[in-house]
């Protein structure tokens, strides 16, 4: 789906569009490990967690505490390597 979506053609991927499918694939890395459920071991550890007795965050608290960290992580690496190319322009 990813690879319809940056525009299908593996040549203009690798070339002129390998930072829409960098943008996309680092989009789905870092946003899907939002939640206990758009990570599979998010989810795993949790249950294993919580069947041990260990007092996990709820769902949104789980979302709010990985958001702190991803959310700014997930700006940086997007905007650090365009900082060379700004540069050149």
């Amino acid at each position: 789906m990813f690879f319809k979506l940056a525009g299908g053609d593996a040549r203009e991927l690798m070339g002129e569009l390998s930072g829409t499918l960098a943008a996309i694939s680092m989009g789905a890395v870092y946003m899907g490990a939002l939640t206990y459920i758009g990570n599979a071991p998010n989810f795993m550890v949790a249950a294993i967690a919580a069947q041990s007795g260990i007092k996990m965050p709820s769902f949104f608290g789980y979302l709010l505490r990985a958001a702190a960290i991803l959310v700014p992580l997930f700006l940086l690496l997007t905007f650090l390597p365009l900082a060379p190319v700004l540069r050149l322009q």
